[in-house]
């Protein structure tokens, strides 16, 4: 993997990140920096995201990428943004190809061996599994994977503290994403003591999950 791919394995989880207002952005990354998990990845679900992007790559302790990435446009926006990576919820070829142009590592949404074998025709090897709980989860992740010897997934969508043993248990899961730890609406009522809470709990319980045996 990029040494980017290989920077979010290694904190396991992906924050992911809906911001309604670009001035959240700072206070969130703080949170997330001193919460010990600093990475996050910025939904373009609003139309904060660009600037939010921004705002935290500006700071140089973030890892940011830009996620819910869903047009060439939104690739160009985001790494203009100074996005590190990009994450979308389906198999693009015009984002990959995109992202691949910018040099950016990217991560399409995968869920079926025929979207796996699109992300490696296009040269990736690592996909997002979304959405990872209505599409399986762990059971489906470990299935998929048995064909795709090489392959690590991102599973996002239904994770949680709940289920996260069961998909960080898995050799092929390279991290998962997840909002939990950045809840929409406490970060935008600026509970950030809150949010800086539920980030150093979900890192500590990561770190407890680690499987035995890796990829």
């Amino acid at each position: 993997m990029s040494e980017v791919l290989e920077q979010l394995a290694a904190h396991r989880i992906v924050p992911v990140v809906v911001l309604d207002e670009v001035a959240d952005a700072g206070p969130l990354a703080e949170a997330l920096v001193t919460g010990g998990l600093p990475v996050a990845e910025i939904t373009f679900r609003t139309a904060a995201a660009a600037d939010a992007i921004r705002v935290m790559a500006d700071r140089g302790d973030v890892l940011v990428g830009a996620g819910t990435v869903v047009s060439a446009d939104q690739v160009d926006r985001a790494v203009a943004a100074g996005a590190r990576y990009v994450v979308s919820p389906g198999t693009s070829r015009a984002v990959v190809e995109r992202a691949q142009e910018h040099g950016v590592p990217v991560l399409p949404g995968a869920v079926t061996a025929t979207e796996v074998q699109a992300a490696l025709e296009l040269g990736l090897g690592t996909v997002k599994f979304f959405p990872a709980g209505t599409s399986g989860g762990p059971a489906a992740i470990a299935a998929l994977a048995a064909p795709f010897g090489a392959l690590r997934f991102v599973p996002t969508g239904g994770v949680g503290p709940a289920n996260l043993d069961q998909y960080l248990a898995l050799p092929c899961v390279a991290a998962v994403g997840g909002s939990w730890m950045v809840p929409r609406d406490r970060v935008r009522a600026g509970d950030l003591a809150g949010v800086r809470a539920l980030v150093a709990e979900s890192v500590a319980l990561a770190a407890s999950l680690r499987p035995l045996v890796h990829a």
